[in-house]
Order: structure tokens, then sequence, then C-alpha cells
């Protein structure tokens, strides 16, 4: 009568002595864009509609936050904007600039409240429950993100303390983010978001501009929208008079 084979250990199972499973968590920054609608309404969602139409995929997969600070309490259409713009599949993760109480609003369904963040870096879980105090992040290293190769399609750079210098290209479909200016030593051909935290004296320098969109402070540029004759060519952009601006560089 032959025996049954003995279990094979697990793969997975614990050896003996060793202690609990230590649980890691990662902290990770995403860029919101913020809309700030103005009155009349249905102008401006006349002009929502023609951004959309120049670039479809702007607003694509990106959280907003809905900022209502030019807007009263009475302006009409404001009881439908929040329909009206998830029809057009924008997804708000936050509102602010307005007060619950007003009657208009009565019938919106409100995003939990979103403080304002910044990369963390890496989270430490406190070893017990009785932990009171957790451990400030480090503290972000001011300066120039120098990168020494060119950007990928997919990549995406966030940099919110200082410049982002790139020796090589930024490919289509890639991003940088930066809280100073962005100089690309190549071909431009991404997303280049700069001066972000309100640094409008931020400027995007590229010696083959061609970006799929241009933003500085808040403010934004399309591909659609460049002069023709400054693509491929040496040209900055930066913010003029509340308009992204964009001029050969000499």
């Amino acid at each position: 009568m032959s025996s049954s084979p003995s279990a094979a250990p697990s793969d997975h199972a614990p050896e003996p002595g060793s202690g609990p499973v230590r649980i890691r968590a990662r902290g990770r920054s995403f860029l919101a864009l913020v809309l700030s609608p103005e009155r009349p309404l249905s102008a401006w969602l006349q002009g929502l509609d023609d951004q959309i139409a120049r670039s479809s995929a702007f607003f694509a997969g990106k959280p907003i936050i809905l900022d209502l600070g030019l807007l009263a309490p009475e302006d009409e259409g404001l009881a439908d904007l929040q329909a009206a713009l998830v029809s057009r599949n924008i997804r708000l993760i936050g509102i602010e600039g307005a007060d619950q109480a007003w009657p208009q609003l009565a019938e919106w369904e409100w995003p939990a409240t979103l403080e304002g963040g910044r990369a963390s870096g890496a989270v430490e879980i406190p070893e017990t429950e009785n932990a009171e105090a957790t451990a400030a992040p480090p503290a972000p290293q001011a300066g120039t993100l120098l990168i020494e190769q060119s950007i990928r399609s997919g990549q995406s750079v966030m940099h919110l303390e200082g410049d982002v210098v790139v020796i090589g290209s930024v490919a289509s479909g890639s991003e940088i983010v930066a809280g100073g200016s962005i100089h690309v030593y190549g071909a431009l051909r991404g997303r280049a978001i700069a001066g972000v935290g309100g640094h409008m004296n931020a400027r995007i320098y590229a010696t083959r501009m061609r970006g799929e969109l241009l933003a500085v402070d808040g403010y934004y540029m399309t591909a659609e929208e460049m002069d023709p004759t400054l693509v491929d060519r040496p040209a900055q952009a930066f913010l003029q008079e509340d308009r992204m601006s964009v001029i050969p560089l000499t």
C-alpha cells in the first residue's frame, strides 16, 4: 500500500519565528486642473465647448476642481452647471468658492473636501495603535531639476519647487509640471505646465517648440492655437495680460 505524498510547504507561508508583515504606503501627487466659470454661464459653457472641440483630450481623465468664486448665488444657470459639466465628461473632485447653502446648489452632489496638496513621498504607518505623532515628511529640496535624457511618451515629470531642464526632447503624450520655468533643449511635443502654485512669471523655452499644451499659472494654450510660423522653431512661451504668448527666441 503506497503512502500519500506529504504536502509541499507553501511558497507564501511565513517562516517560523518571522514577525508580522510590514505594511508600506506611499504618497502620490496628482495635478488637478481648476475651472473658474464666469458670468454669463451660457457664454462660458460655449467657450468650454469650443475648447473641447479644439482639444478633445484635454479634460479626458483629468481631475477637476470647480472654483465658483467668480459667481454669485443668483447667477442664471448656476443650478444646472454641475449637470452640464458632467455631460461633457468633466470629472469634479472638489468644489470651492461657494456655500452649499446657496439655493441653486441644493441639488448638487458635493465631492469630499480636498485641501491643497503637495508631493509627500513615503508615508510611515505607526507601528502601534498608541502612536500619537506621525513623523513629518522630508522637506522638499528646492532648486532646478536637471534631466539628461529625453522624456518618452506616457512619462510624467513633476517638480513643484523650481525649474525643470531637459537635455533632450519631450515626446508627444508626455508631461512636465514645474513650479518654476521649463527649459527643453530639444523638441517639445508633449505638455509643458509651468508656474504651478501662482508663479506667473515662469516661462517655457524650447529649441523646437510644438507643445501639445503650454500653460503658465493656470492659463494655457493648445497646439492648435499656436502661430504656425513658430512650430518647430526656437521659441518661448509666457503669460502676458492673462493670455499665453509664444514668440521666437532670438
